[in-house]
């Protein structure tokens, strides 16, 4: 039985690198990325080295870390082991715990429904699962690393797995050197069972040398919720696709994404929560800042459909431009295919606020000091939006240096406080 598992997995591996060639690109509204260095088409798919380790961080109930020489590197708290968490490679998953693997795998998330997903899981580079039982209440955080350390291109794709009754707080950070230059793409599937419960939260903070493509997908059941918290820190051109598929009666996510970009570089998001049973909800919520001659796109996409009958489903996407060669875009769309439901968008695209600044500085601070703090009130909302203190320290940390090298407000600001 174990050996026809990865026959199969082996299979499917087979059967989308044959496609990749044949697929289009996944449509994303208003962006055009067809030259984006994505598919590197000397990458070849390989298995990772999986390797145990003693987990020494308090704070975390287990840590993964992979990086571009094929280690996945896992630590565990002997707590979580002994309440049957899995954390294993996609391929041990697929021979040791098939049944999950194949009731859950591609059912989100095909393998070759494009050409990117079929890049992704053809040539992949890291195949990661995470198995929460029923009824178990992840106390302390997993957290996983991804260190893009070389010019060899990443993929990864990973499959978590929450039973009834269950919870989980999963920390996702994306880094790599500002030497390196290779395309990245990343695959998440995560599959929120009867009133289970995600915080999913994302710190994606790659060097300019980077391309990536991020798609993370949930399908959540019956009073099920599954919170995203994502902030895009990138240097580099990137895309995140997030979507969100309320299939569940009383299902619920919340979606909140925070961006900076600077320089020349284009990041988009596309965000989509589709609402499909009755009282589900969903909200989403998305603001960023652009310097410099950087684009930024938030596509905000709700779809309630039909039977979804007293589902509701908010969305706001803010873009604050900070120089006048900056362009955003924030384009909302709902479409409504039932009776009985709440609906409602709001979009802003525009520069800082004169009458604000004009308020700062009347008290005595310096331009750059004033810009600063319109900055940080603006994404406020959706910093304070992130369950998690840390998440929320990481983000201002990683948007101050963004903003850091533009404006020096953080000794200014530092000089008016003493």
């Amino acid at each position: 039985m174990k050996f026809m598992q990865k026959t199969h997995f082996n299979t499917l591996i087979k059967e989308a690198q044959a496609k990749i060639n044949d697929l289009d690109l996944p449509y994303i509204e208003r962006t055009k990325y067809d030259d984006w260095p994505l598919i590197d088409q000397d990458a070849h798919y390989q298995t990772s080295e999986f390797i145990e380790e003693t987990l020494q961080i308090d704070h975390l109930s287990a840590q993964i870390e992979t990086n571009s020489a094929g280690q996945m590197i896992v630590r565990m708290s002997e707590t979580l082991k002994n309440q049957g968490v899995i954390i294993t490679t996609l391929e041990q998953a697929s021979e040791s715990f098939g049944k999950v693997y194949g009731q859950y795998f591609g059912s989100v998330v095909p393998s070759d429904a494009d050409k990117l997903l079929a890049y992704n899981f053809g040539q992949l580079t890291h195949g990661l699962f995470i198995y929460i039982p029923r009824g178990v209440i992840v106390e302390k955080p997993i957290e996983l690393k991804v260190n893009l350390t070389s010019n060899q291109a990443l993929n990864q794709r990973q499959l978590i797995v929450a039973e009834p009754e269950s919870s989980l707080n999963f920390i996702e950070r994306f880094t790599s050197l500002e030497e390196t230059k290779q395309s990245f793409t990343h695959v998440s599937e995560v599959v929120v069972l009867d009133n289970a419960r995600i915080n999913y939260n994302g710190l994606d903070g790659f060097s300019s040398g980077t391309t990536g493509y991020v798609k993370r997908y949930a399908d959540v059941k019956n009073d099920g919720r599954i919170d995203w918290s994502v902030g895009m820190f990138n240097d580099g051109d990137v895309i995140l696709d997030l979507d969100t598929y309320l299939n569940g009666r009383g299902s619920e996510s919340d979606v909140a994404v925070v961006g900076v970009s600077s320089g020349a570089q284009q990041q988009i998001v596309d965000s989509k929560v589709v609402n499909r049973r009755h009282h589900s909800v969903g909200n989403i919520l998305q603001h960023g800042v652009i310097l410099d001659e950087a684009r930024l796109t938030f596509n905000g996409i709700g779809l309630i459909e039909n039977g979804a009958k007293n589902a509701d489903a908010q969305q706001e996407s803010r873009v604050l431009m900070l120089s006048d060669q900056a362009r955003g875009d924030a384009n909302p769309i709902l479409l409504i295919e039932e009776f009985e439901v709440t609906a409602g968008h709001a979009a802003s695209s525009g520069q800082v606020d004169e009458d604000q600044m004009y308020y700062l500085m009347s008290r005595g601070l310096a331009r750059e000091v004033a810009e600063y703090l319109v900055v940080r009130g603006f994404l406020g909302p959706v910093l304070t939006k992130m369950p998690a203190k840390e998440i929320r320290k990481q983000c201002l940390t990683l948007m101050d240096s963004k903003l850091a090298r533009n404006y020096d407000v953080l000794t200014e600001i530092g000089e008016a406080n003493e």
